[in-house]
């Protein structure tokens, strides 16, 4: 597992200002963020990925470059994955692209706890393809779970990497014990989640401090 925030960069800045509620009123700062630490996980995955030698022609030579051996394929949960995607997407600039829609629909006294509903998959072949997974917060892991499992009606993976900017352990136990081959990649890792199963200290609802908030369901 890569934790971002365990070494000290400029991503500790761009992360301090998601959280920060005095800069997240700034929605396009607020999106602008998440694309900077999308692009930033994306240069640190590349390193894991293969790579092959080709010749390039300078207007003063030869040169021996390596590149990447093939793309990935980026999968976001929408919709606070948008502008976190856009970052691996401005990297990984030939890379196919899909998307989940999923939303929580919250338990009562009842049927206490989250139920994850996924309303919509749009998503390419990804049979022996390296799958990147990407949503900006795992808090119980139980939607990332659900749509991998459903993504496998589109292939298998070769590799897949789950990929989020701010994560809670339980979340990251979840995901170990039902995706065990998964590499995890987090910006940050904290340690609880609150009785509504949000991440503390987190930075609240992702996808309305992106976008604004909506109705419930």
């Amino acid at each position: 597992m890569f934790i971002l925030d365990q070494q000290n960069s400029i991503a500790s800045q761009f992360l301090a200002e998601l959280r920060d509620v005095n800069t997240q009123t700034d929605r396009l700062r607020f999106r602008r963020n998440l694309e900077r630490l999308g692009e930033i996980m994306a240069y640190e995955i590349s390193k894991t990925f293969d790579y092959i030698p080709i010749d390039v022609t300078t207007p003063l030579g030869i040169d021996r470059s390596m590149l990447n051996a093939e793309q990935p394929v980026l999968i976001s949960v929408l919709r606070a994955g948008i502008p976190f995607h856009q970052g691996f997407q401005n990297y990984f600039d030939r890379a196919n692209s899909g998307f989940i829609g999923a939303f929580r629909k919250e338990g009562n006294e009842e049927a206490p706890g989250v139920e994850v509903d996924l309303c919509y998959i749009g998503a390419p072949s990804i049979q022996d393809k390296v799958l990147l997974l990407i949503d900006p917060m795992l808090a119980t892991g139980t939607s990332l779970v659900k749509a991998y499992e459903n993504l496998l009606g589109h292939g298998t993976p070769r590799e897949v990497h789950i990929v989020a900017v701010i994560a809670a352990q339980a979340g990251v136990t979840h995901l170990q014990e039902k995706i065990p081959n998964a590499q995890i990649w987090l910006g940050a890792l904290d340690a609880e989640l609150d009785e509504r199963f949000y991440i503390v200290p987190g930075l609240g609802d992702a996808g309305d401090l992106s976008f604004g908030p909506k109705l419930s369901y």
